[in-house]
């Protein structure tokens, strides 16, 4: 395996302010947030659509609908992901016709991921409005995408990744850049 190069791009306090201020971008543009549905792409977008909710509920004292969304089979590269493709479950809590949808990721980067979403999200109903709120928007996208929320904005190269913990999952709060090191170049 090659050697890596790691930057720490938020911390865990960093990554709580950024979700706080993406909480209330998100209330700045849903007019009533007692409707609002938060929707968490499989793995991390649920965690952070969780504490998005929790912050919109202080910001405007509304109870704001949460669920999950696996898009594994909603994929345009499914092949690449293998034969027996683990799904996970899509939760959805309430009915979505005509009311403002959130999808929340991790990071948006070719968005294709997105574009599955906003495919399936088609066949649970017809939402007022579907907004997209990101922790990191890493840039070099391969289809038309682009989020209404962004927690940071990222310049790297094609072979970087973006790496997210979330304590619910990895034990802790952090998001890296992972740049893999050419030997030779």
């Amino acid at each position: 395996m090659p050697p890596e190069e790691r930057q720490l791009l938020l911390d865990d306090r960093a990554l709580a302010r950024t979700l706080l201020r993406m909480a209330q971008d998100i209330v700045r543009q849903t007019p009533d947030p007692a409707h609002l549905v938060l929707i968490g792409v499989q793995r991390r977008g649920v965690e952070l659509a969780a504490r998005l909710a929790a912050a919109i509920t202080d910001l405007s004292g509304a109870e704001v609908a949460r669920g999950a969304m696996d898009i594994t089979l909603y994929r345009d590269d499914l092949e690449v992901v293998g034969p027996k493709p683990i799904v996970g479950p899509t939760r959805l809590p309430v009915d979505l016709d005509g009311r403002p949808v959130w999808i929340v990721d991790d990071v948006l980067f070719t968005g294709r991921t997105v574009r599955a979403a906003l495919d399936e999200l088609a066949d649970f109903g017809r939402p007022a409005r579907v907004g997209l709120a990101v922790l990191i928007d890493r840039g070099r996208r391969e289809v038309p995408i682009q989020a209404d929320v962004v927690g940071e904005r990222v310049t790297t190269s094609a072979d970087d990744r973006v790496e997210v913990f979330v304590r619910e999952l990895d034990g802790r709060d952090a998001v890296e850049l992972v740049h893999v090191v050419k030997v030779g170049a």
